[in-house]
């Protein structure tokens, strides 16, 4: 069931987000641009109050000094209004002097309003005193509002108007005037304490704001690199699958050639022994291509009525003997049950999981069953194996991850069955559930649209698109009315195509390149021996592929040949474009039997019969 998990000697704690070197700067930066969003406001609501209580005070006791004070007061507030403001293109360096500034400015504010209540405030005039008052303790309350993002302008602020107004209270000794400035007092430092709590916990939330930036940041650039290293991983395997494709391709080649001429010579069963050595690795890059193929999104499903017992069928027929060698029973339940699906890929879901489920069970047996729960069918492979573990039910999906098979024995498979399961899964909209119990067995259900019987003449589903390869079927094909063109850089291939060609009678001309091809098209002899198939290797010399080199020939010479590809690219965008094309191929190696079946399938001359 789709490494063991490698055993941690320790865990360590995950790392803290990195935090910005100017982490300070940033954070103060933003308590600046609140303070000045909000400068020409506050400059016109103190002044404004400033210039409101001078016209009352002298409304009340007209003197030449009020005069003097407000216009004092009100110059000031022009300079202020007039002399230059932080702004969002202020550097980062320059963000702390313009804070000192601004600190500095609201200070020398507070300190020439601070000269008001020695100059307004008598014991005699009470009115005056609450006027007073009120307009300073409200002038407070805005500055708290505004200015507790910068704590140095807010008590810059504050300090010299609250003191000097409580100072001037007191120094009237009275009991109204020391009530005023008692109270005053408990204000100022209200004022202080919420202030001081609200910088605080606005400048918690810029440095978690500014850590998580940084952290986003930082995981972009690892997720970057991930992706980069997937691609590159990818890049990687395309390239080495592609490499180790071309030589076991001739092998495969050359080992038919040599099964066929063995085949009455007391040597053929090594060659036989040879040939199922090369056909298991085949099938080994065969299952790695599926996975590719699925994350390329190459395949299209091709969804109709499914019969659930002529699939059951050829499972059974499948795994009989697997499991009868086993000493296993495998029980498949007719049900009489049709689904909506794709005939092909669902076969291979299910081949993948009853293989999976033989391969994991040592007593007992496997059980495939149906069941019908309204408008669905429960599809359902169950073993009496060894059983998944709860934390690892959900990692056997993924790639090359295998319970219990450390050693990696490859009687077990590569650990890559349940992860194209789960891949088809997805592409069908099939949900795949499983259940487990250590030592009890596993059970894995698929969930599928029911639909009506919809009987045909052949309801047997077809085999899997490489299954063809896997058949031991000897092949012979009778002699055409046409020859094949074969164009391919590499001359092994080249060579082994053609013996095993020659061999069942079938007249190829080979090419390495384009320019090759052209030569042989254009000799003497090419009409009277028109070429009836283009077999060209996708990936050719010079960067050229076999897609554009085969498509330019026929338009150049107006050629009816259809065009075959033979390719062991696994690369998704390589193999996208190949499906774009509509243009069949078939995956390196290929098998004497595949490729001799291709040929009777496009070459009408020729005919396949049993060796």
């Amino acid at each position: 069931m789709n490494a063991t998990e490698p055993t941690l000697s320790h865990e360590s704690p995950p790392p803290r987000p990195a935090v910005p070197s100017d982490l300070g700067l940033r954070v103060l930066r933003e308590h600046v641009a609140s303070v000045y969003a909000a400068y020409n406001a506050s400059i016109l609501v103190h002044f404004g109050l400033g210039a409101a209580l001078g016209i009352v005070m002298y409304v009340h006791r007209p003197r030449w000094w009020i005069l003097a004070w407000m216009a004092a007061h009100l110059s000031f507030g022009l300079a202020l209004f007039l002399m230059p403001r932080w702004h969002a293109d202020v550097p980062l360096k320059d963000t702390t002097r313009w804070a000192r500034r601004h600190s500095r400015t609201v200070t020398l504010v507070s300190m020439a309003t601070a000269t008001a209540p020695w100059l307004f405030i008598s014991a005699d005039d009470l009115p005056t005193t609450s006027v007073l008052t009120v307009v300073i303790i409200g002038s407070c309350a805005r500055a708290m509002q505004l200015l507790w993002p910068l704590k140095p302008a807010l008590y810059g602020y504050t300090l010299p108007m609250m003191l000097s107004l409580i100072a001037a209270l007191a120094w009237q000794g009275d009991a109204m005037h020391l009530f005023l400035a008692v109270f005053s007092l408990g204000y100022l430092l209200f004022t202080l304490r919420v202030g001081g709590q609200q910088h605080k916990l606005l400048t918690d939330s810029l440095v978690l704001r500014f850590e998580n930036e940084a952290l986003a940041a930082q995981l972009g650039v690892q997720i970057a690199a991930a992706e980069r290293a997937s691609a590159e991983k990818t890049r990687f395997l395309a390239t080495a699958s592609h490499d180790l494709r071309q030589p076991l391709h001739a092998i495969a080649l050359f080992g038919a050639a040599l099964e066929n001429e063995l085949r009455e010579h007391h040597g053929s069963r090594n060659a036989q022994r040879l040939m199922r050595a090369v056909n298991a690795l085949g099938n080994s890059l065969d299952t790695m291509l599926d996975v590719s193929r699925l994350d390329a999104g190459v395949i299209t499903p091709d969804i109709a009525p499914v019969s659930l017992d002529a699939l059951f069928r050829s499972l059974n027929h499948m795994f009989a003997a697997q499991a009868e060698q086993r000493a296993l029973q495998l029980r498949v339940r007719a049900s009489g049950l049709w689904v909506h699906s794709d005939p092909q890929l669902l076969y291979r879901m299910l081949s993948n999981l009853v293989d999976n489920a033989l391969k994991y069970t040592a007593h007992g047996g496997v059980s495939v069953r149906a069941r019908a729960r309204g408008g669905v069918v429960w599809i359902e492979v169950l073993d009496t194996g060894i059983g998944i573990a709860p934390e690892q039910q959900d990692r056997v999906f993924e790639e090359y991850y295998q319970v219990q098979n450390p050693g990696r024995d490859r009687a077990q498979g590569l650990g890559i069955g349940l992860s194209i399961v789960e891949r088809l899964s997805r592409l069908l909209d099939h949900p795949v559930q499983v259940t487990s119990r250590i030592g009890r067995g596993t059970r894995f259900r698929l969930q599928l649209p029911m639909v009506a019987a919809a009987p045909r003449h052949d309801d047997r589903p077809a085999a899997p698109a490489h299954a063809a390869a896997t058949v031991p079927a000897a092949v012979a094909v009778a002699a055409a009315h046409g020859r094949i063109l074969l164009i391919d850089d590499e001359a092994e291939i080249r060579e082994a195509m053609s013996g095993l060609l020659h061999a069942h009678g079938i007249a190829v001309e080979t090419a390495a390149n384009e320019a090759e091809a052209i030569a042989a098209l254009t000799q003497p002899d090419a009409q009277d021996r028109p070429f009836a198939l283009l077999l060209c290797d996708y990936r050719l010399s010079n960067g050229d592929n076999g897609l554009d080199v085969g498509q330019r020939l026929q338009r150049r010479f107006g050629l009816d040949a259809p065009l075959v590809l033979v390719t062991g690219e696994t690369a998704p965008e390589r193999l996208q474009r190949v499906r774009a094309s509509g243009v069949p191929v078939l995956f390196k190696p290929v098998s004497a039997a595949t490729l001799l079946r291709m040929l009777a399938d496009f070459m009408p001359g020729l005919a396949t019969r049993p060796a």
